[in-house]
């Protein structure tokens, strides 16, 4: 864990001291959660899901909707269904 202080900008911008960023990894347009509790901020990275992450999140939603007995023709219904709406 690092210590360090930081200013925020007349325009809402915190700059990240570059050991931080350089340690993190982070770039130009990363992305984070802001959490605001009582005085406290905290940043949370966020990070894209990994493709092995994504076939993992995907087999078990079809698995699940195997269980629930949901077919592919329902789940193409109900996209059409929206998008008549939409």
């Amino acid at each position: 864990m690092s210590l360090s202080t930081t200013r925020l900008s007349s325009k809402g911008q915190v700059v990240l001291p570059g050991e931080v960023r350089d340690r993190l990894g982070l770039r130009t347009g990363s992305r984070f959660i802001v959490i605001a509790d009582g005085d406290t901020v905290i940043l949370k990275l966020l990070k894209p899901p990994t493709a092995g992450e994504l076939q993992g999140l995907l087999a078990r939603a079809r698995a699940e909707a195997r269980k629930a007995g949901v077919m592919g023709k329902d789940i193409s219904r109900a996209v059409r269904r929206v998008r008549r709406s939409a």
